[in-house]
């Protein structure tokens, strides 16, 4: 029987709220009508240590947590066994209107996916935030994993899918 290696590549709370804070997309669950998954990728805020996503009042996403609350949160990051890493956030799905939350919510998007909140850029996140809703996940549960950790020697970036990965010292196509 293999070893439990899990206590080696948990993530520290640290750990965890900076891999969070660095990365780009995260992949949303939530439960839909029938009782099965509905998964969507997302970007997202990173505020006071909560995700927050935004999104339009009427997707089902937002119907789905307007009727079931419980929602969760995927972020993940490496193309190969060793470089493996990422955080799941499990728990109940706030539905906020407040419109200064929401603006709140909108900049910080804009901030991490755009550039640097200014004046001049307020009629472009006033027309993002237009018909939407801001999500906070209030967490119940986090579960992370850094295969970095295990010390294993890098592999290359192989396999039927290898050639399609592009990115900073990663084998492109040819």
């Amino acid at each position: 029987m293999g070893q439990n290696q899990r206590s080696q590549i948990e993530m520290t709370g640290e750990e965890a709220a900076l891999f969070i804070d660095q990365s780009r997309t995260c992949t949303m669950a939530t439960v839909g009508p029938g009782g099965m998954p509905h998964v969507v990728a997302m970007w997202y805020a990173w505020l006071d240590g909560h995700i927050w996503l935004e999104s339009k009042a009427k997707a089902q996403k937002i119907v789905n947590l307007r009727r079931d609350d419980r929602l969760s949160v995927m972020i993940e990051a490496g193309n190969t066994y060793e470089t493996l890493r990422g955080v799941t956030l499990e728990g109940r799905g706030v539905i906020v209107e407040d419109p200064d939350e929401l603006w709140r919510v909108g900049v910080n998007v804009w901030e991490r996916y755009t550039a640097p909140y200014s004046e001049e850029f307020q009629p472009f996140v006033e027309a993002m935030l237009r018909k939407r809703v801001a999500v906070r996940l209030d967490t119940e549960r986090v579960r992370s994993w850094d295969h970095r950790k295990l010390g294993m020697g890098p592999t290359n970036v192989g396999g039927t899918t290898g050639p399609h990965i592009d990115g900073p010292g990663l084998p492109g196509p040819g």
